[in-house]
């Protein structure tokens, strides 16, 4: 299903070359630092979403699916829903001080930003 993947290939052209391969180009992600050489930043927001706040968690460096699982962790530990995605966590409402609070627990370097 990987060697299929036509939406890689939409901006190709045709080629009459019989033994050509379309070969589609991925970035690497970054390795993941380790929770002490983590700078996060959490900050409370409201821009775009109604009036309702998020607590962001920003500054993370690594690999997706390591992102994936510090912001499954942060959101069961809360008790809330959220999302992690480019880079960074949102947990719906204000929670930046549990979330300080478990983040240092955990290892990583972080502090309240923002007003």
């Amino acid at each position: 299903m990987a060697d299929n993947d036509w939406k890689a290939r939409l901006g190709m052209v045709y080629s009459t070359d019989p033994g050509f391969k379309y070969q589609t180009v991925r970035d690497e992600e970054p390795e993941t630092l380790a929770p002490q050489a983590q700078d996060l930043r959490v900050w409370l927001d409201r821009k775009q979403r109604g009036g309702k706040v998020v607590t962001l968690v920003r500054g993370f460096v690594g690999r997706d699916a390591d992102l994936q699982e510090l912001a499954r962790m942060l959101k069961t530990k809360c008790g809330v829903g959220g999302a992690a995605k480019e880079g960074e966590i949102i947990i719906q409402g204000d929670h930046r001080d549990r979330v300080v609070e478990l983040l240092t627990r955990s290892g990583y370097r972080c502090k309240k930003a923002g007003s």
